[in-house]
């Protein structure tokens, strides 16, 4: 039996993203071997390959295409959440996103990119570049713009794994080594860089100042227990829970609105729909389409699922 407008659950494979400031190996995570430098492990991008079922090797970008509205119902044109692990094995720049209101009006579409990050690994004493110290000007920024001063003006965030950080889009920030992040964020990857260590990249300096906001709602998040799951983060682009099911366990969602996705953590899991059973290696996203209004996950394991309020 299929779903009731013929899209089932599917898993899509990883896209590996090149970085700088990333790794030769994402053991254990991952065992791929590769030849540069690794940053991101993008789960749910527009390039991203489906594995499994009859839409295999079709990629995310045709699957919206040619199914939009069974997998993504009413009001969108492509997937909402871009799900990434990120591997950073040196600092990040120092960077800013756009709102959605500031990248329509600078020409770079009608998205902006507010994210969050879920700290699935921390060294000791690690930390978070997360919005500006306490009394901060914008014209204290502009004068440390690209130089190494501005790293001063950076509130630091202590972290450890389980936390979840809230980055509204305006705020800067960055990410240093010693972490493993799953970032769950809108679908834009609209970036500007106001400081990079003296590596040889290109810098946003007058981009970033228009949409830097010096006050923003960018934070810590408090977890709570909500139906059988941990929620870690309910906002207006995005809500991510964090599931552990045991042995002979089972997690169920009814009356889904839009479409979703779970993302493995550790464990075995399966995703059922009706009579379609998909595996949920870890480190790997599977997606369920608006269309199919429940489904399931079974199996020992833990997952993230992450969908649009």
């Amino acid at each position: 039996m299929s779903s009731e407008h013929g899209l089932e659950p599917f898993r899509l494979g990883i896209y590996f993203s090149e970085r700088v400031w990333g790794r030769l190996s994402l053991e254990p995570w991952y065992s791929n071997a590769f030849a540069k430098p690794v940053g991101e492990a993008w789960l749910t991008g527009e390039m991203c390959v489906v594995e499994t079922g009859p839409h295999e090797r079709m990629c995310l970008a045709e699957m919206e295409h040619e199914f939009r509205e069974q997998l993504l119902g009413d009001g969108l044109d492509r997937f909402p959440l871009l799900v990434k692990m990120l591997f950073p094995e040196e600092k990040l720049s120092v960077q800013v996103h756009p709102n959605d209101a500031d990248a329509a009006l600078l020409g770079e579409g009608a998205r902006g990119k507010t994210e969050c990050w879920y700290v699935l690994e921390a060294e000791p004493g690690a930390t978070l570049s997360l919005g500006l110290k306490p009394g901060t000007t914008t014209e204290m920024v502009r004068e440390a713009l690209g130089k190494e001063v501005f790293e001063g003006l950076l509130h630091q965030e202590p972290v450890a794994a389980g936390d979840m950080v809230y980055v509204e889009a305006g705020t800067v920030h960055a990410i240093g080594h010693g972490l493993v992040l799953l970032e769950v964020q809108q679908a834009s990857d609209t970036t500007y860089r106001l400081y990079d260590y003296g590596r040889p990249r290109e810098l946003h300096l007058e981009q970033g100042m228009k949409v830097m906001k010096i006050e923003n709602g960018s934070r810590k998040v408090a977890a709570r227990k909500v139906e059988g799951c941990t929620e870690l983060i309910d906002v207006q682009y995005f809500a991510v829970s964090r599931c552990d099911i045991g042995a002979g366990e089972s997690y169920s969602v009814h009356g889904v609105r839009g479409p979703e996705c779970v993302a493995g953590l550790s464990g075995k899991g399966v995703v059922v729909h009706e009579k379609t059973r998909v595996d949920l290696p870890v480190g790997q996203a599977v997606v369920i389409p608006a269309c199919c209004k429940e489904y399931s996950v079974e199996g020992e394991c833990s997952f993230m699922r992450c969908r649009v309020p």
